[in-house]
């Protein structure tokens, strides 16, 4: 799973599709074949924060009721995962979206939170480096613009309990459960099951 910030070149077609899943509608958006946003924000919010972090990309939005290769890709995988046939993502990411801190964030839970287990806004904190900031790292993935994908639901308070979650906290339970189980029958786990 690669990540990108920023991609140079001309701006790629982006294209943007709400789908069914396991945890209520996702808005997806795509832009050439790289995942931009997975998220439960309504499509007119995800274009007026394009707008806003990634102007380059004004103008090249479509609302689509065709879906493209590359929606497809991210909707099959997203049911796979949701589905508990899989472990991981192998999708391109940007995350263009993301305030330099979420990007910080986000990009730290994979060496912190395997699939499977649980950590806190401290412990988050502490392993960017900034054991002061567990608040701060509460904002910061509040604004993740992968999720799922990227797993923010995998951080719950100090005591364990659930706390803020973009999609609400019967998703967050919904992905910590899923996770908990065993994959479905048939289906082998990746050799290193943490996210990179």
């Amino acid at each position: 799973m690669g990540i990108r910030d920023r991609r140079p070149g001309a701006p790629a077609l982006v294209h943007i599709s709400v789908r069914p899943s396991a945890v209520g509608p996702l808005t997806l958006a795509v832009a050439g074949r790289t995942l931009v946003y997975c998220g439960f924000a309504p499509p007119v919010a995800v274009r007026r924060r394009m707008a806003r972090a990634a102007p380059e990309w004004c103008g090249q939005i479509l609302h689509s009721a065709v879906t493209t290769e590359a929606l497809e890709e991210v909707g099959a995988q997203l049911e796979a995962y949701l589905g508990g046939r899989s472990r991981e993502f192998s999708l391109p990411l940007d995350l263009r979206l993301a305030p330099l801190f979420t990007r910080e964030a986000v990009t730290a839970l994979g060496g912190l939170v395997p699939y499977g287990r649980t950590a806190t806004y401290g412990e988050l904190a502490a392993a960017m480096g900034r054991p002061t900031a567990a608040r701060a790292v509460g904002t910061a993935l509040a604004a993740n613009p992968l999720c799922v994908v990227l797993p923010c639901h995998r951080i719950v308070g100090s005591t364990g309990r659930l706390t803020g979650y973009a999609g609400g906290l019967r998703a967050k339970q919904y992905l910590l459960d899923l996770e908990g189980r065993p994959l479905a029958r048939g289906v082998r786990a990746a050799p290193d099951a943490r996210w990179r």
